[in-house]
């Protein structure tokens, strides 16, 4: 599937934090494609990220840094003139966030006060995307969760998540922040790292010849939307901000809006690649929401926003990229 560029981006400073992140790296690429001039905050080199494998590192400039650092934030910002601020990175792992709480909350949270407050002084300033999740909303009776859905993060991610979501509005609403928040189903996609995660972890047991695990029962439910849509999202709606500042302070949901058990979600993986190995089913996770799923109405409705990807589609490229991805 062919995505069209639209010009806005051609020669845009754009400053990308968590370049070297699932998303941060499918965002670099697009906006490369797209004639963007990109500067990446880059806290640890990953060899093996789709930044560094795709040589995304040659092509933008790349600041060493923290995203908790507001002074080295003040610096990018104001001595490459940057237009744009798409803020991706965090700690994203939920067991990490259970096991080591207070470093979770330093990145996710600190981390969006000072990006946030860098920004604020940096009048060069013009959109300013920032990555929620939909963890923020916690766990609710009433599915699917829509923007208006009350923030309800209980545990440690989740809650780190909500706060990140409350200081983007806080600071659209008290300082005028043109910024404007992301909420997405759980990201998977080629060039994810993180092995713990139900796609990238089944899909390297079956080319292993190993039988993919579950960590749950395989009963929740979950909403998958595909890493290259979420690209397209973020930048997407970038531009409408652009067009029509009233945005400011707005947050979008993005989904397919297809309820999948993690169950089901292995078994498409077995059945795309072919296997009859059967999943390792351990049951054993904890502090995480059960049923959840998100309603992408308000993006279609005002950004004209849709997916690109049907599920079996976007597994069907994450396969392939990791199949290559082993090969070499």
């Amino acid at each position: 599937m062919e995505l069209k560029p639209s010009g806005f981006w051609r020669d845009r400073r754009t400053l990308i934090t968590g370049a070297t992140g699932l998303a941060g790296g499918w965002l670099t690429k697009r906006l490369v494609e797209e004639g963007a001039d990109v500067v990446s905050l880059v806290r640890d080199w990953v060899p093996q990220s789709l930044f560094v494998r795709d040589k995304l590192n040659d092509k933008t400039t790349i600041v060493r840094g923290d995203v908790r650092d507001q002074a080295v934030l003040e610096r990018v910002l104001g001595e490459y003139e940057i237009e744009t601020v798409f803020h991706l990175a965090a700690q994203t792992i939920v067991g990490i966030a259970s096991a080591n709480p207070v470093s979770t909350f330093e990145t996710n949270i600190g981390g969006t006060w000072s990006l946030f407050e860098a920004c604020r002084r940096s009048p060069r300033v013009k959109q300013v995307i920032v990555a929620s999740s939909d963890k923020a909303y916690g766990e609710q009776k009433k599915l699917p969760y829509s923007e208006e859905t009350p923030l309800g993060g209980r545990h440690p991610y989740d809650a780190s998540k909500a706060c990140t979501d409350i200081l983007a509005q806080s600071y659209a609403e008290t300082f005028d922040l043109p910024v404007v928040i992301t909420r997405c189903g759980n990201f998977y996609g080629g060039g994810d790292l993180n092995w713990n995660r139900i796609v990238p972890g089944s899909v390297r047991s079956v080319l292993r010849g190993e039988r993919p695990v579950i960590r749950s029962d395989g009963k929740f439910i979950r909403d998958y939307f595909y890493i290259e849509d979420g690209a397209a999202a973020y930048m997407l709606l970038a531009e409408r901000l652009a067009k029509n500042p009233d945005l400011r302070g707005h947050a979008f949901n993005f989904s397919n809006e297809e309820q999948t058990t993690v169950r089901e979600i292995v078994e498409r993986i077995l059945k795309l690649m072919d296997s009859k190995l059967k999943p390792d089913i351990r049951n054993e996770a904890k502090h995480e929401i059960r049923h959840q799923y998100l309603s992408a109405a308000k993006a279609r409705k005002i950004l004209g926003w849709a997916p690109l990807f049907t599920l079996d589609a976007g597994l069907e490229r994450t396969i392939g990229w990791y199949r290559d991805f082993f090969n070499s």
